[in-house]
């Protein structure tokens, strides 16, 4: 993964409303989430939230799919490993990491 991209997305998460949002999309896994689910779950007003998702879809952190007449949000796992994997790639100076330092996420 690219640096920038690695910025892009920290950048998207260091605002509090938005972490709480990647962080319910990746509880919800596949199933993702309805506009109307989050902005109900953090009391948060449609264009406020609109915003935040807007925020989080430039980084690359979550996606947008259409069904029917409602829109579904999901956490994109592969990018966040990525960003994950950036942050800890040649950790602990190169020698073999605890295991609970190398477990990637299990979806």
């Amino acid at each position: 993964m690219k640096e920038q991209d690695v910025i892009k997305s920290l950048a998207a998460l260091a605002q509090p409303h938005r972490l709480q949002v990647f962080r319910a999309l990746v509880v919800a896994g596949g199933d993702g989430m309805t506009p109307g689910q989050l902005a109900e779950k953090f009391d948060l007003p449609a264009a406020t939230l609109s915003f935040h998702l807007k925020e989080l879809m430039h980084a690359g952190l979550i996606s947008q799919e259409r069904n029917g007449r409602n829109l579904i949000y999901r956490a994109e796992f592969r990018r966040m490993d990525g960003v994950l994997g950036y942050l800890t790639d040649n950790c602990c100076q190169g020698e073999a990491c605890l295991e609970t330092a190398a477990v990637s996420c299990k979806r």
